[in-house]
C-alpha cells in the first residue's frame, strides 16, 4: 500500500500533498526573474555525452559516503555539506552517528520505474509485435540502469585510456589477453604438490591462473590448492625478483584474491622493503594494484610519497597524473607536496587531456588537498574555453574542486549553463547532485539548468542515495527556486527520504540537510519532522563528531513558527535556550560587530533619540543573522524599549540629533518624491517585493521640525495597539545569490517568519548601504530616516 505524506507548507492554506500528485505544470515564479541570474544561459543544442562503463560480473559496487566527509571539519574542509556555508553568517557542519531507529518506511529496495510498469509476458498470447516491445524497453531499462550505476573503482581510471604510456603504470583488467580453457585450471593446482617451489615455476603458475575464465577464477579463493599454492609463495616471498612479484601482485587482481589474504600481506611488507630500490614506474605500478585489490596500504603510500618528493624532477606528465590519482584514492594529502603539484600543474597545463584535467581535480578533492585561487582559475580558464569536448564525469569533477576551493567562476559557469542541460537526462543520478550542489555551494542561480535537473530527477529519483535527496532539496531549498514540476519533483523526493530512512541511522546530518531544504521553501513533512526531533534521534545529533545543532534549532523553531497545528516531537525549552546562547556568543563575537551593522546602529541611536530606541540583535536566534529592532507608535514616534541598564530605565536623557537645513531639505525632499535619497527604484527591490508579499501604506512620521530632537516615554515590553515593530535588514553579499539580487532560502525564510510573528520587514541591502558608507554622515541620516518612517511600511500590528 502506497504510503501518503502529510507535507505542510503554509498553515493557514492547510495543504496536503500526496505522493501520487501528478506533475503539476505551471509558470514558475522565477521566470518572473531572469534579471536574477548572473550569466544569460542557453540551453545547449548538442547532444549529451553518456558515461557508461561496463561493470564486471564479479565486482559489487560499495557505498562509502564517509570516503567523502573523512577528516573534513572547520571553514576549509567544507566538501560533504559546504553548500550550507554563507547562507547565514554562520554555518553548519555534516555529522555521522548511528543508532537504531524504527519508523513505518517504504521498502528500501527501490526497483526502476519502467521495470516495475512493464507487464510480465505471456508465452502463449504475447504477438511477436508485443514481444518485440517488450524486449526493447527491457533493453533500454537495462541500458539506463548501466548510466545510472555508479562505478567508484572504473570510472575515475578512465584518463587512463588517453595514453599509452599508463599501460606500464596501471594494472589494467581490460587488457587483451589468451584466455585458458578453464580444465587447465585443475591441471595447474594439481601440479602445485609436486613442483619444487622455485620462484620462476609459482610465478608462472599465477600468471596462467589469473587467465582463465572469470568463472573458475572466481572458485579459486576457496580452493584448497589455491590457498597450497599462496602458501608457497608466501614461503618463498624474499627469492622473487622484483618484476616477478610485481607480475604475481598484478595476478591477484583478476583472480580476486581477498584484500585481507595472508599473500598480500606479505607482498606488502617485501614491497615496502624493497621500495627505495625500485623505480617509480615500478612504485606507481604496485599501488595502482593495491587499489584494484581495495587494500589499504598506508605505509606503502608513505614511501612512495617520499620517494617521489625526492624525484620529483624525474616525473612524467603520465607519472604526475597517475600519482595524483593514487593520492586521491588513499583519502591522503601529503603536505610537503602540496607547491610541487601546484607548480607541476601550472607546468603541464596546455598538455593535459581533458579527462587528466578532471582526474587531477578529483585526485586533490578525495585528498581534501587545498589548492590557490590562481591555479584553480587557470584550469577553469581552459575548462570553459572547451567544455563541449569534455566528459560530463570529467567535468563534473572539476565542479568538484571548484566548489572546495570555493571560487567563483563566471565564463565558466556561463559556459555550463549553456552545456550541461542537454546532458542531465543521460548523466547519472551522482553526477546531476554534484552539477546541483555546485550551483547552490557557490549561490549561483540559473533556471535553465535547474528546471533541467527538477524534469529529469523524478524518474532516476529510486538511484537517490540518502545523501543524493538531501543534497537536491537543500540545493532548491538554498536557491529558493520551485520548478514547474514542483510537486512531482518534492513528492518523489520526500518519498525517496521515506525509503532512505535506515540510512539516516548512520548519517543522520542527510534528514537534517533535507528537512532544512525543504522548510526554506515553506513543505514541512510532519512524519519525517517528527522523527528528527524526537529525542532518540536529537541524541545520535549531539553524540556525533559534527556540530548539528544550529541545524535542529533552526529546523525546530522554524516549525514552532510556520506549523502551529503540528502536534509531533519537539525540541526541549533546556535544549533551545542552550542552543540559543551558543549562536549568541559567535553573534557578539562575529556579527554585530561588522562595520556596516555598528554603522547603522549608530546613527539610528542618533537620529531616534539614544540607545532605548534601536535594539541590535537576533529576533530570530535561529536564523543565524542580525536585526535592528525600531518600535514605533501608532502616530509614528518611536517607542523606546531597549533597557540593557536598570537604572538607564529611569534616568532616561534628552538624546537627540540635531537637524541642520541642508539635512532638513534631504528629509523632505525625500519623502515628497517617495524614493530612497540613493536614487534606487523598484528595481532594487528584494526579490520578495516583486511576489506581491509586502502592503503599501501612508508614511509614518514625517520630518522633524528643525532643530527639534525626537523623545519618547519609556514604555519597555509593551505591544500597543498600533504599535509597528520594524526589523531592519543590514544585509551583504552572501545573503543574495551570485551576482543578483535574489535572496538565498535561509534568509527568505527568515523574513516570512519575521513577518508572521508581526513584524514589518524593511531592508537596508548592501547595493544600497555600502556605497553610502563612505558618504557624508547627513546623507546616511536621509537614508535611515526614509527607510524608518517612509516606504510602503506593511499595516501596522494589531
Amino acid at each position: 500500500m502506497a504510503t501518503v505524506l502529510m507535507c505542510r507548507r503554509l498553515p493557514r492554506l492547510g495543504r496536503v500533498t500526496a505522493l501520487s500528485t501528478a506533475a503539476k505544470h505551471g509558470s514558475s515564479k522565477s521566470k518572473k526573474e531572469k534579471r536574477d541570474k548572473p550569466g544569460a544561459a542557453e540551453t545547449g543544442t548538442q547532444s549529451g555525452a553518456t558515461i557508461q562503463l561496463l561493470k564486471p560480473q564479479d565486482y559489487r559496487v560499495l557505498y562509502n559516503p564517509a570516503a567523502y566527509a573523512k577528516g573534513r571539519a572547520g571553514s576549509q574542509q567544507h566538501g560533504d555539506r559546504d553548500s550550507s556555508q554563507a547562507l547565514g553568517d554562520t554555518f553548519t557542519s555534516p555529522g555521522t552517528t548511528q543508532a537504531p531507529q524504527t519508523f513505518p518506511t517504504a521498502s528500501s529496495q527501490a526497483l526502476s520505474p519502467v521495470r516495475n510498469a512493464l507487464p510480465k509476458p505471456k508465452p502463449r498470447s504475447s504477438t511477436l509485435l508485443e514481444q518485440t516491445v517488450l524486449a526493447r524497453l527491457y533493453k533500454e531499462e537495462a541500458e539506463k540502469e548501466k548510466r545510472e550505476v555508479h562505478d567508484s573503482k572504473e570510472d575515475p581510471r578512465t584518463f587512463q585510456k588517453g595514453r599509452p604510456e599508463y599501460r606500464a603504470l596501471t594494472c589494467d583488467s581490460s587488457e587483451a589477453a589468451q584466455t585458458l580453457p578453464a580444465e587447465e585450471g585443475d591441471s595447474i593446482l594439481q601440479s602445485v604438490a609436486g613442483c619444487e617451489g622455485s620462484p620462476g615455476v609459482l610465478t608462472d603458475y599465477f600468471l596462467r591462473l589469473s587467465r582463465l575464465p572469470a568463472e573458475r577464477r572466481a572458485a579459486l579463493a576457496s580452493d584448497p590448492r589455491f590457498s597450497a599454492l599462496c602458501h608457497r609463495a608466501v614461503t618463498a616471498i624474499r627469492l622473487f625478483s622484483t618484476p616477478d612479484l610485481i607480475h604475481i601482485l598484478k595476478a591477484c587482481v583478476p583472480v580476486a584474491v581477498p584484500a585481507s589474504h595472508p599473500l598480500l600481506n606479505a607482498c606488502e611488507a617485501e614491497f615496502c622493503r624493497r621500495a627505495w630500490d625500485m623505480s617509480l614506474e615500478q612504485l606507481l605500478l604496485v599501488a595502482d594494484c593495491w587499489r584494484c585489490l581495495d587494500r589499504s596500504v598506508p605505509s606503502y603510500l608513505g614511501i612512495l610519497f617520499s620517494y617521489a618528493n625526492l624525484h620529483w624532477r624525474d616525473l612524467t606528465l603520465p607519472q604526475f597524473v597517475q600519482l595524483l590519482y593514487i593520492i586521491g584514492e588513499g583519502r591522503r594529502s601529503p603536505a610537503d607536496l602540496a607547491q610541487k603539484v601546484e607548480s607541476t600543474i601550472l607546468k603541464h597545463l596546455d598538455a593535459f587531456t581533458l579527462e587528466e584535467l578532471g582526474a587531477i581535480c578529483l585526485g586533490l578533492f578525495k585528498s581534501l588537498s587545498g589548492i590557490s585561487e590562481h591555479v584553480m582559475r587557470r584550469i577553469a580558464d581552459r575548462v570553459s574555453l572547451q567544455m563541449e569536448d569534455m566528459s560530463t564525469y570529467a567535468l563534473v569533477n572539476v565542479l568538484k574542486m571548484l566548489r572546495y576551493t570555493r571560487m567563483d567562476h563566471l565564463p565558466l559557469m556561463r559556459e555550463l549553463g549553456r552545456v550541461i542541460p542537454a546532458r542531465i537526462p543521460a548523466t547519472n543520478i551522482q553526477g546531476i547532485m554534484h552539477i546541483t550542489l555546485t550551483y547552490s555551494s557557490l549561490h549561483f542561480f540559473d533556471e535553465d539548468v535547474l528546471a533541467a535537473v527538477a524534469t529529469s530527477l523524478p524518474s532516476k529519483v529510486s538511484y537517490c542515495r540518502s545523501k543524493d535527496a538531501a543534497k537536491f532539496l537543500w540545493s532548491f531549498g538554498c536557491l529558493d527556486y520551485e520548478p514547474p514540476n514542483e510537486e512531482e519533483f518534492y513528492s518523489s523526493l520526500i518519498k525517496q527520504l521515506h525509503a532512505k530512512l535506515h540510512e539516516f541511522s548512520k548519517f543522520p546530518e542527510h534528514l537534517l540537510t533535507a528537512l532544512l531544504g525543504l522548510a526554506f521553501v515553506k513543505r514541512f513533512p510532519e512524519e519525517l519532522i517528527d522523527f528528527a526531533l524526537r529525542e532518540e534521534f536529537v541524541q545520535k545529533t549531539r553524540g556525533s563528531k559534527y556540530e548539528l545543532n544550529k541545524d535542529l534549532f533552526t529546523l525546530g523553531k522554524s516549525v514552532e513558527i510556520e506549523c502551529p497545528t503540528y502536534r509531533g516531537s519537539r525540541l526541549t525549552p533546556q535544549l533551545c535556550q542552550e542552543f540559543t546562547e551558543v549562536v549568541s556568543s559567535f553573534a557578539e563575537r562575529e556579527i554585530y560587530v561588522r562595520p556596516e551593522i555598528v554603522e547603522a546602529t549608530s546613527l539610528l541611536e542618533s537620529m531616534l533619540g539614544g540607545p532605548e530606541y534601536v535594539k541590535n540583535h537576533m529576533i530570530l536566534p535561529h536564523t543565524r543573522s542580525s536585526d535592528l529592532e525600531v518600535r514605533l507608535a501608532a502616530d509614528g514616534r518611536p517607542i523606546p524599549f531597549n533597557f540593557k541598564d536598570p537604572v538607564a530605565a529611569k534616568k532616561l536623557k534628552d538624546v537627540g540629533v540635531s537637524l541642520t537645513d541642508d539635512l532638513m531639505s534631504q528629509l523632505i525632499q525625500g519623502r515628497a518624491h517617495n524614493q530612497s535619497p540613493t536614487g534606487v527604484g523598484n528595481e532594487a527591490r528584494i526579490p520578495r517585493q516583486e511576489r506581491g508579499d509586502t502592503r503599501g501604506t501612508p508614511c509614518l512620521g514625517g520630518a522633524l521640525s528643525a532643530g527639534a530632537t525626537s523623545r519618547a516615554e519609556p514604555k519597555p515590553g509593551l505591544w500597543q495597539a498600533g504599535e509597528v515593530r520594524l526589523a531592519l535588514q543590514v544585509s551583504n553579499r552572501n545573503h543574495f545569490c551570485y551576482g543578483s539580487r535574489r535572496l538565498l532560502g535561509l534568509h527568505c525564510l527568515k523574513r516570512r517568519q519575521l513577518r508572521l510573528l508581526g513584524y514589518a520587514v524593511v531592508e537596508i541591502p548592501f547595493w544600497e548601504w555600502f556605497p553610502l558608507l563612505k558618504r557624508t554622515r547627513s546623507e546616511k541620516l536621509s537614508y535611515l530616516h526614509y527607510k524608518v518612517f517612509c516606504p510602503a511600511l506593511p499595516t501596522r500590528a494589531a
